[in-house]
């Protein structure tokens, strides 16, 4: 009798689990037809963004809502193959797409731990679920998930599978596949990374966005510890290898150097003109650009852009902290809630937020994303010296603890307190001989605005305009020497296009006659005014439109010759670059090539050709005499400060708009045009003495100092038709004997002086009509 109550529990848990069979085999016969094709697997076409690189190959940006780059499992690295499968399926190989030993191993630690803290989806049922499924738990998915995995296993070898795997998984930070990973977390080729980086992205896969590196890197090192036992315990490392590994220390790339050149608005141009031509396939079909940007000059151009709005912003003292963070209100754990506070704080390349913990009037000590404790003393403290705490006279806007700072090193690895400067710049450099552009800079930090200040910001030019004024003057009869008077004026409404002008030099000072170099070299605004007038406005409109200036953006009227116009500096590069290359006009360009997937050219540029048919839009000769002048401002005029570079063959003219709000500098090399700007989004004036001079050159002197290092001193020869002549530098007429040495265009020899030098210092009404008459 006791047997046969036995037999009835038995039979009924055998009938229940012959019935379960039955009914998962007849969920299966169902499920199963309905199950989607493979062909996803079988014909891979995984989204890959657009790559925009360096003229040398250096990647510069990539856009696409996956950053990827498929590579083939036989080209992985080994350790790391060995640690995915540590951490994700230590049985790959063995099982059939449902590992039913993993599956009790984790019903048994979860059961043992009293949560769920295993889990049993193989690697095959994750490349089912990435690909097929969504990511919602229940049983219903799970068992599609499971039915999947065999029809995989059916199809695919297990090295397809991993492979599949391997460039499909998302690993946080926008980051699909493990190459890819590598890259944005470590800044290295796959093949490149070591144990220890291998095991901290064989973690990342369990949970992204929480084991992220660069969110939090204490979990992330904990997840890497994990990954590097069970390493050890399936035999793949030795306990050396386990030991050295984890306490070898992890540099996680940083958001702010995502790429090794910083080249954001050339990227940004290059995604908006691929974008026109292939809209939405732009983001997923593995085009790569190739641009004219230089990596040496790109670097130079950005380092130049951001010490020259620093050093501006220091000269204009220190603002006070950005905001207060209440550190009463952490719950015990400190860290976590500082973590939290500036997890919302961008950096700024090398300038980082640092929330402060204390503060006296010698020392502050700060706490950096990743728990870093920064001590900032001595020469740290100058730049916000009078925002340090005084008991004598503490004011509310004082550095105090919880206050949020902005933190640099120095030249001398020296932690200072900055702050993010409020005012923008931006350089644009072409090769003057076919546009090719060589360097983008458009503005402090792309992270912070994306406005191109080189393509969009459309600003008064101020004196570094003059020169196209100049040189329609040229075309007129002029000559470098004709002396004009520098001598007050006054106009009309109706003269001026708006109200009662009355100019002023930029010193407040006078200095009656001046041949026309030296009031170029010293930038003499009545003169510019002079030259203009007798010329004529609608003469000077049209003259500047052959340099690629809109004329409705400078309208007919006197104060154009005082760059009263709007440009961009791009158009200002395209200017110059007429007088450095012997008149011609340039379309500047920067996409080289663009090719597909595989490599294959779908559009080459033939910018090359163009330039040898460009058009000639000023004469030769006025264009040497314009370089001539224009060297005379670097040698003797507003921007002597140039000539500590060191070079005899570089030219340009600075521009300072009225009330100082614009700065400029506007120069170039024979090959090699540049432009530095520096301004205010919304326009105000930069302070009194923040002149072009002051302000913009210094930026454009450290680019040309970088990028003209090693370059040959170029001579610039009279072309034919130039002749020299012996002038006195009073009368600016020809004298034998004369104590300078002018150019001018064989047809315009002025005459010979007389003795009488009264009677040559005539005025600018008389010095005009006689040239006229001619």
């Amino acid at each position: 009798m006791l047997a046969r109550w036995w037999i009835y529990p038995i039979a009924a848990v055998f009938a229940l689990s012959l019935l379960g069979i039955l009914l998962i085999g007849f969920a299966a016969l169902v499920t199963f037809p309905t199950l989607p094709s493979l062909e996803a697997l079988t014909d891979y076409r995984p989204k890959i963004p657009l790559r925009v690189y360096s003229d040398e190959g250096a990647l510069i940006g990539e856009f696409g809502e996956e950053r990827r780059q498929v590579v083939k499992i036989s080209m992985a690295p080994k350790r790391l193959k060995q640690a995915i499968l540590a951490a994700e399926d230590d049985r790959f190989y063995q099982h059939g797409g449902v590992d039913y030993i993993g599956i009790l191993r984790a019903a048994y630690s979860n059961f043992a731990s009293g949560g769920v803290r295993q889990g049993a989806s193989t690697i095959t049922m994750q490349v089912a679920r990435n690909f097929f499924l969504t990511k919602e738990k229940t049983l219903t998915r799970k068992f599609s998930e499971a039915l999947l995995a065999f029809k995989i296993e059916h199809s695919l070898s297990k090295d397809e599978i991993l492979e599949l795997y391997f460039n499909q998984i998302y690993l946080g930070q926008r980051a699909y596949g493990f190459a890819a990973a590598a890259q944005v977390y470590f800044g290295k080729p796959l093949n490149d990374i070591n144990l220890a980086e291998a095991t901290m992205l064989a973690g990342l896969p369990k949970a992204p966005s929480r084991f992220n590196p660069v969110v939090n890197i204490k979990r992330a090192k904990t997840r890497q510890l994990y990954v590097l036992r069970r390493m050890h315990d399936l035999g793949y490392i030795s306990s050396q290898e386990f030991k050295e590994a984890g306490k070898q220390p992890i540099h996680v790339k940083r958001e702010s150097q995502e790429f090794t050149v910083r080249a954001d608005y050339v990227a940004e141009m290059a995604r908006q003109a691929m974008y026109e031509r292939y809209r939405e396939d732009t983001y997923t079909k593995g085009f790569r650009v190739y641009t004219t940007v230089k990596r040496l000059d790109q670097e130079a151009a950005y380092k130049a852009v951001r010490q020259g709005v620093l050093d501006y912003d220091r000269r204009h003292g220190y603002r006070g902290p950005e905001a207060v963070i209440d550190l009463a209100k952490s719950d015990g754990d400190r860290e976590e809630m500082l973590e939290d506070a500036l997890q919302e704080v961008v950096d700024s390349d090398d300038i980082y937020g640092a929330v402060v913990l204390a503060v006296d009037s010698k020392l502050v000590r700060a706490y950096r994303k990743g728990g870093v404790i920064i001590e900032i003393s001595g020469d740290g403290l100058k730049f916000a010296q009078k925002f340090l705490p005084n008991k004598a006279s503490p004011k509310p806007q004082d550095i105090r603890p919880g206050s949020l700072v902005r933190i640099r090193k120095n030249e001398k690895d020296v932690w200072q307190i900055v702050q993010l400067p409020q005012v923008e710049a931006s350089l644009i450099s072409i090769n003057s001989r076919d546009g090719a552009i060589r360097a983008v800079v458009g503005g402090f930090d792309f992270n912070r605005s994306q406005f191109n200040h080189v393509t969009q910001a459309w600003r008064q030019p101020g004196s570094s305009f003059k020169p196209f004024i100049y040189s329609a003057s040229l075309e007129k009869g002029f000559t470098t020497a004709t002396v004009i008077n520098d001598a007050p004026l006054f106009f009309t409404a109706a003269e001026t296009g708006s109200e009662d002008w009355e100019p002023r030099n930029f010193d407040g000072s006078y200095e009656g006659p001046l041949r026309m170099r030296e009031a170029l070299a010293k930038s003499k605004n009545l003169v510019s005014i002079r030259i203009l007038q007798a010329i004529g406005v609608q003469y000077a409109q049209d003259y500047v439109a052959r340099f690629s200036f809109d004329p409705k953006q400078h309208p007919p009227y006197l104060p154009m010759a005082l760059g009263a116009g709007s440009v961009t500096p791009m158009q200002m590069a395209v200017g110059y670059a007429a007088f450095a290359n012997g008149g011609l006009r340039v379309s500047p360009y920067f996409i080289k090539r663009i090719e597909d997937v595989k490599g294959n050219i779908l559009e080459q540029s033939q910018q090359a050709l163009a330039a040898e048919k460009a058009k000639q839009i000023i004469d030769p000769r006025n264009a040497f005499l314009m370089t001539s002048m224009m060297q005379d401002v670097i040698q003797r005029g507003t921007a002597t400060r140039a000539k500590q570079l060191g070079r005899t063959d570089l030219a340009g003219k600075t521009g300072t708009t009225n009330n100082h709000v614009d700065a400029w500098f506007c120069g170039y090399q024979a090959d090699l045009v540049a432009i530095a700007w520096i301004g205010f989004d919304t326009p105000r004036s930069l302070g009194n003495n923040e002149t072009g001079g002051h302000a913009a050159l210094p930026i454009w002197m450290s680019y040309m100092g970088k990028v003209l290092k090693g370059v040959p001193m170029a001579v610039y020869t009279p072309p034919p038709g130039i002749t020299a002549a012996k002038i006195n530098p009073e009368t600016g007429l020809r004298q034998t004997g004369g104590t300078m040495t002018e150019y001018f265009l064989q047809e315009q020899l002025p005459p010979e002086a007389d003795d009488k030098v009264d009677d040559a210092l005539k005025s600018t009404e008389d010095v005009i009509k006689e040239f006229f008459a001619q």
